[in-house]
């Protein structure tokens, strides 16, 4: 058992708590037993996974994960078990879900992603306009998967997708929706071209363009901007229908994750109606 803080691995663990750790050690944490089923069903092995023993022994659906862990092919050098206290320093929550586990960056890349997907026509291509909000993020992400979406595009001013809160309001997301980051704008546009040619909606609370009059069945892209701020000029350079989602009189806009969702959904709603 690892019962010290002063433990290295627990300053490790810590430091992939931050962008910069992440980066430089190319791997991230996820963080209770929800997560590390949906890896380990999806036939994917963490790196390391470290739990509380006394947690995981208290209901019987995390004790048999504890089962099916300990009979992974993880090795002796990949699982440990650990204190209360070790647990409060490397979680990211209040009160911990008693079980952590270390994977490689390398295996939520797109193209690696996108492996695991089955093939289907998708028409919708999101882009993430500087979005600063990291439970937005997490909750447009599992949106974007539920809803069928092609991949999500981020901007290089967004919060970093493997941000703690981000992973854990995309409830396993990462695992199937492919999402690129660091995109530049003219990569964003040839994606665009490549996609659905110039047919880029964009989020804009005043547009005459409705949601619900569009034509979401035919391939396009949406934008939607920075929470505070809106879509930035290179967003607006690049969209060709800016689109509304109609509010009573006083409300100003909607939240950044709402609008996402509505907006993807009716393009859901439309192709179930096509289909029938």
């Amino acid at each position: 058992m690892i019962s010290s803080t002063a433990n290295p691995r627990v300053s490790k663990l810590q430091r992939l708590h931050t962008t910069r750790g992440r980066k430089k050690s190319g791997q991230c944490l996820l963080e209770g037993p929800h997560l590390l089923l949906a890896l380990l069903d999806a036939g994917m092995i963490p790196l390391e996974i470290y739990y509380q023993p006394e947690v995981m022994q208290r209901q019987a659906e995390t004790r048999l994960l504890l089962e099916r862990v300990k009979n992974a092919e993880l090795g002796e050098q990949r699982l440990f078990d650990v204190s209360e206290r070790v647990m409060e320093a490397i979680s990211d929550v209040q009160t911990s879900q008693g079980i952590v586990c270390v994977m490689d960056l390398a295996a939520f890349e797109a193209a690696t992603v996108t492996r695991r997907r089955a093939p289907a026509s998708r028409p919708a291509l999101l882009i993430l306009d500087d979005l600063a909000d990291p439970g937005n993020m997490g909750t447009i992400m599992r949106t974007a998967l539920a809803a069928d979406v092609e991949r999500v595009l981020l901007t290089p001013n967004c919060v970093d997708c493997f941000n703690p809160k981000v992973i854990r309001s995309a409830a396993g997301a990462h695992l199937f929706l492919p999402v690129e980051s660091n995109v530049n704008w003219d990569e964003i546009q040839e994606r665009v071209r490549a996609h659905c040619q110039e047919r880029v909606l964009m989020a804009e609370a005043h547009s005459p363009n409705v949601y619900f009059d569009l034509d979401l069945v035919a391939p396009f892209a949406l934008i939607i901007g920075n929470e505070a701020h809106g879509p930035s000029q290179a967003a607006r350079a690049l969209a060709t229908i800016p689109v509304a989602i109609p509010q009573a009189a006083g409300i100003e806009s909607l939240n950044a994750a709402m609008a996402a969702g509505i907006l993807l959904y009716e393009a859901v709603r439309q192709r179930s109606v096509a289909c029938r």
